[in-house]
């Protein structure tokens, strides 16, 4: 039987106070989150999840790691794209960006498969030397995580394209876009009006989201995680 291949997740660190857990005793504990949907989505397309807690050297997975998710979650801080933080900025997770950062650097050395979603997609471009719009409220849509909002139009010929066709109906649970590009990425698909939803890099087999595919009834057949798990195979 072929081994499955082993994809890393990004999560987030909290105190168990932040979440509420129980008892109270432990709430200055630290808890490494994880949305559960994802590993789903890697399981479902023959993959084996590991989650990546920050408490490791980011530079130690490198080697290990067949492929990489990088999740959803808080906003990038501004000054690593050389902007102030905007009024309607979330509380960013500088820790999380350092680790992430440094995940996406251990990927290049080694070749690894990279799927961005929603934040995903951001850390890639912060990391390649682009910028964010911090704030874009008409894109969020936080109280229907599952629904199909808007539509995306893929280039053709990208692998956007291969892999939803060319558009795609999608939901959207995010209120930063990418703004300047990245340097080595092209933008593969765009939103109706206008905003970057796609990117993938030139030279690497990086592809990036903003929507959330483990979110949508789609997510056990979502073809990103079907090529994510076949371009991590050994």
């Amino acid at each position: 039987m072929a081994t499955a291949p082993l994809i890393g997740i990004s999560g987030r660190t909290r105190t168990a106070g932040e979440i509420d857990l129980k008892p109270r005793s432990l709430q200055a504990c630290d808890v490494d989150l994880y949305f559960c949907d994802y590993a789903r989505a890697v399981l479902a397309a023959g993959g084996l999840p590991v989650y990546l807690p920050t408490s490791a050297d980011p530079a130690d997975y490198a080697e290990r790691l067949d492929g990489l998710v990088l999740t959803g979650g808080a906003d990038i801080e501004p000054q690593r794209y050389g902007q102030v933080a905007n009024a309607e900025l979330y509380t960013p997770e500088p820790a999380r960006d350092a680790f992430e950062m440094a995940l996406l650097d251990g990927a290049a050395r080694s070749g690894a498969p990279v799927l961005g979603i929603c934040r995903g997609i951001q850390v890639f471009n912060v990391h390649g030397g682009g910028t964010l719009h911090q704030h874009v409220a008409a894109h969020a849509g936080f109280d229907r995580p599952s629904t199909r909002l808007h539509s995306v139009k893929l280039a053709e010929g990208s692998l956007a394209e291969s892999l939803y066709g060319p558009s795609i109906e999608v939901n959207s649970l995010h209120h930063q876009t990418i703004d300047q590009l990245a340097d080595g990425y092209e933008i593969t698909g765009r939103s109706d009006d206008g905003a970057i939803e796609a990117i993938e890099a030139h030279d690497r087999p990086w592809i990036g989201l903003q929507w959330h595919p483990e979110l949508l009834d789609s997510r056990d057949t979502d073809p990103a995680f079907t090529w994510l798990v076949a371009a991590s195979r050994p």
